[in-house]
């Protein structure tokens, strides 16, 4: 396992983390198993939300931790918050109360007295950034939180959150794979014609840089928006083929090119694996030390279906 600097923290991190979005209908042996088997692969980053199974994944994920017996200052753990599901429908909610009672939730649920990493989970479209900045400046006065970032937020809405808040953001977690990979389509297509020439997510590939804010990167397998996975999927033909021809060049499997490719990217990104599967796991953690040339890279760009000149 390779390990890096979570964007402008001192937190040092593996460069894939456990996702435990899907810890929440399994039992605590099996999560135990995962959680063991991660830790043996080097895994240190454990990221969890209080949406995620309705709360019951991060209490799982919490036992887990707890019954693996790695000390608390050994690993690190994130959780995210702001979606607020009820009978009535759903909404996101950034006011001081809401994301204060997320992390103490959160906290309860996971048997910690701190969290590594708050996330703000999706843009919440009535936000007040000083009603941010309280919250951040309470749980970080009581110790509850060390650093703070988002998620599925642009430029635009990191810059307002920016207006009010004292912390820097230190990282936000988007989708990102060879078959989601948007955030890079757009600045390989400036000043180009049609769709794909769009920018759609202001330019936070490039200012993700420039900002010193590591991108978290989830369903890095995925086609699309939960299209199911590329890997060995009919349909990619010419993908799966490239992913094959790379991955016996570096004797390794096609998973952890894909995730090669991601982390190849000179952004320094991290990898979210959501899956429970250990050997998943253990191929995605194998992507971590491969390094794929600049040739290479841009083959699976092309192979993907994207244009290149």
């Amino acid at each position: 396992m390779e390990y890096m600097t979570l964007g402008c923290s001192e937190l040092n991190v593996s460069k894939v983390g456990l996702g435990a979005m899907r810890m929440g209908n399994r039992n605590a042996s099996e999560n135990l198993e995962t959680v063991n088997f991660a830790l043996d692969q080097g895994i240190n980053f454990f990221d969890s939300a209080d949406v995620y199974g309705k709360g019951q994944s991060s209490i799982n994920l919490g036992q887990a931790l707890k019954a693996s017996g790695i000390s608390r200052n050994q690993v690190i753990i994130q959780s995210k918050g702001g979606i607020v599901r009820t009978p009535s429908g759903n909404r996101v909610d950034f006011s001081t109360r809401q994301i204060i009672n997320s992390v103490e939730e959160e906290l309860r649920r996971l048997q910690v007295e701190y969290l590594d990493v708050f996330l703000l989970h999706r843009p919440d479209a009535l936000v007040e950034p000083f009603e941010v900045a309280e919250a951040f400046n309470i749980l970080v006065e009581q110790g509850k939180v060390r650093y703070f970032g988002v998620s599925n937020q642009n430029s635009g809405q990191i810059d307002l959150l920016k207006t009010a808040i004292s912390q820097p953001l230190v990282t936000n977690q988007l989708q990102f794979g060879l078959m989601h990979s948007g955030i890079v389509d757009e600045g390989m297509r400036v000043n180009m014609t049609g769709d794909m020439a769009a920018s759609h997510d202001g330019g936070i590939l490039n200012y993700s840089r420039i900002h010193k804010m590591t991108i978290q990167t989830w369903s890095p397998l995925q086609i699309g928006y939960f299209g199911g996975v590329f890997i060995d999927n009919p349909e990619y033909v010419t993908l799966n083929k490239k992913l094959e021809e790379i991955a016996d060049r570096h004797n390794t499997n096609k998973s952890a090119v894909a995730i090669a490719w991601t982390l190849r990217h000179p952004s320094q990104m991290q990898v979210i694996s959501g899956s429970m599967s250990n050997t998943h796991i253990q191929e995605m953690s194998e992507g971590s030390e491969i390094k794929l040339s600049r040739q290479e890279w841009y083959d699976l760009y092309q192979s993907a279906g994207n244009q290149v000149l």
